[in-house]
């Protein structure tokens, strides 16, 4: 059967990477993206002005329950991959939208994907805002099986989601993957308590693109767990069309250094690129700890899963510079 993939949140930072991967694999009839802003360009930044013909968009809010319930079977995917949400700290911001958003439209799609007849995969967006602090773990590094105590409003959302979609796999006996990420960057990571390293990247771009220094100080420190933007889309893509049966929760892969050594790869690279008179990033002087936890295992994926990247950081670095440079001298 052709591959039909509902994707939420398809126009957002890891949504437009996803779609970019999807589309690479051979059987995609169609992928509909259900975006509540409709701002396609994200998506663009893969895919260049003109999008692939394979791609629908739908207007959807998911906190909008009927609307889920009439759309949603409209389509009759064949895939689902889940990524529409309220970001942190906009959850600890507004609890009750975050609440109706993050876990009563999970729960609404969820419940009407138990309907669909042809569905053969849903993909939920997790975080490592699941665990709690790291200090909390004594191992080196943090299997998907440890205690789960969330350190704010958005960990308990996603947590509650991961819930929720047991209870769907329970019912169904579809196969559900929830996949737990932590510090994306790279082009497109624009929002989110998270994207402070993307904005250091982009500040220096942007300064050498108008050949002035444009400063940035990171708001906190320590320990952070990084992905790669392109490699995130992958790992979704992946674990959506890859074969798999069950359920199951896991780690993506990822690296985790302090904030100021993934600040000084920043600055080599923007040396190498010639970016270098333009570098002034710094981390504030009251800066506090990192909250979420790192050193995320990821030797269950590797072993579900195959042919998983995993980019270097200065690779990373370097790919993001250019793509940032290059977006503000057009």
């Amino acid at each position: 059967m052709k591959k039909r993939i509902l994707i939420t949140g398809g126009t957002g930072c890891i949504g437009s990477v996803t779609v970019y991967k999807l589309l690479q694999y051979s059987g995609i009839e169609k992928i509909v993206i259900a975006t509540r802003l409709g701002n396609i360009k994200p998506l663009q930044l893969w895919l260049g002005e003109n999008l692939d013909s394979r791609i629908e968009f739908v207007t959807l809010d998911v906190s909008d329950c009927e609307a889920v319930k009439k759309l949603i079977p409209e389509i009759n995917p064949t895939h689902i991959i889940h990524l529409g949400g309220f970001q942190s700290p906009d959850c600890s911001a507004h609890h009750l939208k975050g609440m109706e958003i993050n876990v009563g439209g999970t729960m609404v799609l969820l419940d009407v994907a138990e309907t669909l007849p042809n569905l053969e995969r849903f993909v939920f967006a997790s975080s490592g805002a699941v665990y709690g602090k790291r200090e909390q773990y004594p191992d080196s590094v943090i299997k998907e099986d440890v205690r789960l105590t969330p350190p704010n409003h958005y960990g308990v959302w996603k947590l509650a989601g991961e819930h929720l979609a047991r209870f769907f796999h329970d019912n169904t006996h579809i196969p559900t993957v929830c996949l737990r990420l932590n510090t994306t960057y790279g082009p497109g990571r624009d929002r989110g308590m998270t994207s402070a390293p993307t904005n250091a990247m982009k500040a220096i771009a942007l300064g050498a693109s108008q050949q002035k220094t444009v400063p940035f100080v990171m708001p906190y420190q320590g320990l952070e767990n990084y992905h790669y933007v392109e490699d995130v889309g992958e790992y979704f893509a992946a674990c959506t069309l890859q074969p798999f049966d069950g359920y199951g929760e896991f780690n993506i892969k990822g690296k985790t250094i302090e904030v100021k050594e993934f600040l000084q790869i920043v600055r080599q690279q923007a040396d190498e690129l010639g970016f270098g008179k333009y570098t002034d990033i710094s981390i504030a002087d009251d800066a506090k700890s990192n909250m979420f936890s790192y050193d995320l295992c990821h030797d269950k994926i590797d072993a579900t899963f195959y042919n998983l990247p995993l980019t270097a950081i200065d690779e990373g670095v370097r790919k993001s510079l250019n793509t940032f440079y290059k977006l503000n001298i057009l």
